[in-house]
């Protein structure tokens, strides 16, 4: 995949959707609009390289499955942004970034390494506290990786109604 044939009409309207769901979810995208929509278009390439977007500064390995957690919006976005004012690859920025882009400084890997990653795949669901003991409950119970919003039902919904998030970025929460 070669950069340079995504069209500048691509990135455009990815920008735009992308600044709207920022919005309307409470986020915003960095003010920087010529470094943002560099951003996007390593979505974009991403995208059609993988066939999700990925993290345009993390090193994607192809398999959807392992790189869950890195489509954009990545798991580590909100923690980065409360602590470092940005995420990961400063796509995503606080209120206080928004107005002073001096806030917006280097911000360390958060994502643990590929044997972390597959212990925690392996282990507990999280959300679960150790000592609750099992629940019984009519239906699971479904969390947006992204935003948080929980639904009890058979199974996540194909599109989260919060943030837009798809199906496979939900967790079995309960």
């Amino acid at each position: 995949m070669n950069p340079a044939e995504i069209a500048g009409n691509d990135i455009d309207i990815l920008y735009e959707r992308l600044y709207r769901e920022a919005e309307a979810g409470g986020y915003h995208l960095n003010p920087d609009v010529e470094f943002t929509k560099e951003l996007v278009k390593g979505l974009i390439v991403n995208e059609r390289r993988y066939g999700y977007r990925a993290c345009p500064c993390r090193l994607a390995s192809g398999n959807k499955a392992e790189d869950i957690d890195i489509i954009c919006p990545c798991d580590y976005r909100d923690a980065d942004v409360v602590e470092y004012n940005a995420c990961y690859c400063a796509l995503y920025v606080s209120e206080a970034a928004l107005k002073d882009r001096s806030k917006i400084k280097s911000i360390p890997e958060r994502r643990p390494p590929p044997q972390e990653r597959q212990k925690k795949k392996t282990g507990a669901a999280s959300g679960v506290p150790a000592a609750a003991g099992p629940l019984k409950l009519p239906l699971p119970v479904w969390r947006c990786k992204v935003c948080g919003y929980l639904c009890a039902r058979d199974a996540p919904p194909e599109v989260c109604p919060v943030c837009k998030a798809k199906k496979e970025r939900f967790e079995r929460f309960i």
